[in-house]
């Protein structure tokens, strides 16, 4: 079988369905590959480069299986051939006569941005891939409107102040630009209806702006959900007051097959300083923002810019084509199971058949909802908790047999001082010392650190190994046993840190 890269035909569009690195591992899989003449030289990815890669130049349309970034013109679709497949970004959801009409022609149809949130579809998620690029391309844009520093200055000259970001969505796209800005030295805060999110805020180096109402609760999809009028109203008061502070204001807020939401109304844009920026990120959808104009950039009559382009992602399309590329590699080998150039369309995988819109010219969509989250249903949550509450409980230690057991330590504790060698008394002392210690540093430990922790108690260990080995050659039986089993328990610990050690670097290293 054959898959073929088309030359986009929307006017503007940057990226490419594959790049040289990804049509290897296409090739990999078994298939020949045919490229459109000049698909990637907006991405910066000559014809010689895909030659070189082992792609030939040729008609992509006349493929078995046709690769796009966006839906691909009704001229490409009438030259696909029968019994094709062709994967892209159909955005189903928001075109219901695009799919009548796909569901007219004689071929299979996958809409890469209909892959669910699931743990096992995340290397093929690429409204993820393509929001990460646009949320750091929206602190690159707001930056160059805004025309002075994020970073606070102080000089001979005086002293510029940093400048303020407020974000609106704290998913993908939002946490990039959380990153983005806070790394050019900005004062950022963001709000999210999801209060899971603000632990992955703060560790971006950002200020959570909760939003307290009944409504917020932990999302079940990973995605915001649509909230109420209470919800909304305080909403609208938070934005309000935050957007009259704020120099750049970045909106990335929508709601799966839904227009997105109004966060920012035109009496707050009224209110802000002159100067101010504002990048909706919603505006293909509709915007979150009263006032946008998809894909342009608008200045109000206060003097704030709104900009709406709909292309962040791909305004780095080198990078942006190869993540898109690859999450296509990776549905590919979902897809090519024996990797011997066979695509097999599997109806009972969940992630293969959400992306369906067409099968072999018969419409498929939408697809039967999926279980994308992990939090568990209200059945089973009672269920769970009344095995819980089933099993029997260890009473917690009163403060009479708490005192006791201290008591008793102590007692022994004084009969060995009382009663050991002289020569003893220090390294019982020093034992104890080490144990009391230990127990309250090691305690307070948080578990990201336990790993590096290990290597420290390794260090330990190999002190003990070397102290064992002085004195396994002693005369006393008893001292050389003790040497041996020191020896033993020291090398068991040391060993088995290097392997877990070994075992958790590997989990961040590319194969």
């Amino acid at each position: 079988m054959t898959v073929g890269v088309l030359k986009e035909a929307r006017a503007g569009e940057n990226r490419v369905s594959a790049t040289p690195a990804t049509i290897e591992s296409i090739r990999k899989l078994g298939y020949d590959v045919i490229v459109d003449s000049g698909a990637g030289v907006a991405a910066g990815f000559t014809d010689s480069a895909y030659q070189a890669a082992g792609a030939r130049i040729g008609d992509a349309t006349a493929a078995d299986v046709v690769l796009g970034v966006n839906a691909p013109s009704p001229q490409q679709l009438d030259r696909v051939r029968p019994e094709a497949t062709v994967i892209a970004l159909f955005a189903p959801a928001f075109d219901p006569a695009m799919v009548e009409d796909l569901g007219r022609r004689p071929f299979t149809v996958l809409s890469m941005d209909a892959v669910p949130r699931i743990s096992r579809a995340q290397s093929m998620d690429v409204l993820s891939s393509m929001a990460n690029i646009a949320g750091y391309r929206a602190v690159v844009e707001a930056a160059h409107e805004f025309g002075r520093f994020f970073t606070g200055q102080v000089t001979a000259a005086g002293k510029v102040p940093p400048a303020k970001v407020l974000v609106a969505g704290a998913g993908v796209a939002g946490l990039a630009a959380i990153g983005a800005s806070g790394a050019l030295g900005a004062i950022v805060r963001a709000t999210d209806p999801r209060p899971e999110v603000a632990d992955q805020v703060r560790s971006l180096g950002g200020e959570y702006l909760s939003i307290e109402s009944p409504e917020a609760e932990v999302s079940k999809t990973g995605y915001a959900k649509e909230m109420g009028d209470d919800y909304k109203a305080r909403e609208a008061e938070l934005y309000s007051a935050q957007c009259g502070e704020a120099d750049i204001v970045i909106t990335t807020a929508l709601i799966p097959g839904r227009p997105a939401p109004t966060l920012i109304t035109a009496e707050t844009v009224a209110g802000m300083k002159p100067g101010s920026v504002i990048v909706d990120m919603a505006a293909a959808n509709g915007g979150n923002v009263v006032g946008t104009v998809a894909g342009e950039k608008v200045v109000t009559e206060n003097g704030v810019t709104i900009i709406g382009y709909t292309d962040l992602a791909g305004r780095l399309p080198a990078q942006a084509s190869q993540l898109y590329g690859t999450n296509l590699v990776n549905l590919l080998k979902l897809m090519t199971p024996g990797k011997d150039a066979s695509l097999v369309l599997d109806w009972d995988d969940p992630v293969q058949r959400s992306i369906t819109v067409v099968r072999e010219g018969e419409l498929a969509w939408p697809p039967p909802p999926v279980q994308v989250s992990a939090v568990p249903s209200p059945a089973a949550a009672a269920a769970a908790a009344a095995t819980e509450s089933a099993k029997p409980k260890k009473a917690p230690m009163t403060a009479a047999r708490r005192f006791g057991a201290v008591a008793l330590s102590a007692l022994a504790l004084f009969l060995i001082a009382g009663f050991a060698p002289a020569a003893l008394l220090p390294h019982v002392t020093v034992f104890v010392l080490a144990i009391v210690i230990g127990y309250y540093v090691i305690g307070h430990v948080h578990h990201a650190l336990h790993t590096p922790l290990m290597s420290v108690t390794n260090a330990i260990s190999g002190i003990v190994v070397v102290g064992a080995l002085l004195q396994i050659g002693n005369s006393s039986t008893a001292v050389t046993a003790l040497s041996f089993v020191a020896i033993l328990l020291a090398s068991i610990n040391v060993f088995g840190g290097f392997a877990v050690t070994r075992r958790m670097l590997a989990m961040f290293n590319r194969s």
